[in-house]
């Protein structure tokens, strides 16, 4: 009796054996298929051309570095527009005049300068990108920093996809 349960539990360890190999190279296909893919989209990016610090609301003046990196490792992507807002939503300038291009796993970039104050504390990017192929969403984000009175600060915001481009 012993010999058969030493055998039956044999035969289950090895039929969870078969099952869990059988179904691993499908647990792996669902996993790459969450990578979100697109062929365009419009994405806000808070950025801050200036935060305010101390009890009397001090400005403190920021550089801002808005970064688009293709992650594609394949295929291009189109940036159409790239459109700077105040805090009060009003287009203080557009930064694309025609379509760029920018090469699989390429990036580019577009800066406000420290003593642009125009934009405050709520300043915002809208950026429209397209593919004629489905492609790796870019990466889209803010870096901002600032060095003052013998401080420094930065830190980044990661842009929020508003439209999703039909196919």
């Amino acid at each position: 009796m012993a010999r058969n349960r030493r055998m039956a539990k044999a035969a289950i360890a090895l039929l969870v054996l078969c099952i869990v190999s059988m179904l691993w190279p499908q647990a792996r296909s669902e996993a790459n298929s969450l990578v979100k893919l697109s062929r365009g989209q419009t994405v806000y990016v808070p950025v801050y051309s200036h935060i305010y610090s101390g009890d009397r609301e001090h400005p403190f003046y920021l550089a801002v570095t808005l970064s688009i990196r293709n992650t594609d490792p394949k295929h291009p992507i189109t940036i159409l527009e790239v459109n700077y807002y105040d805090s009060d939503g009003n287009l203080l300038k557009k930064y694309v005049k025609s379509p760029v291009q920018i090469s699989a796993m390429a990036s580019t970039r577009y800066i406000i300068k420290e003593s642009d104050k125009s934009g405050g504390s709520g300043a915002n990017f809208i950026v429209k990108w397209r593919s004629y192929h489905d492609v790796n969403v870019p990466i889209i984000e803010s870096v901002m920093i600032g060095t003052q009175r013998q401080q420094g600060i930065s830190f980044n915001s990661r842009g929020q996809v508003i439209k999703e481009e039909s196919k």
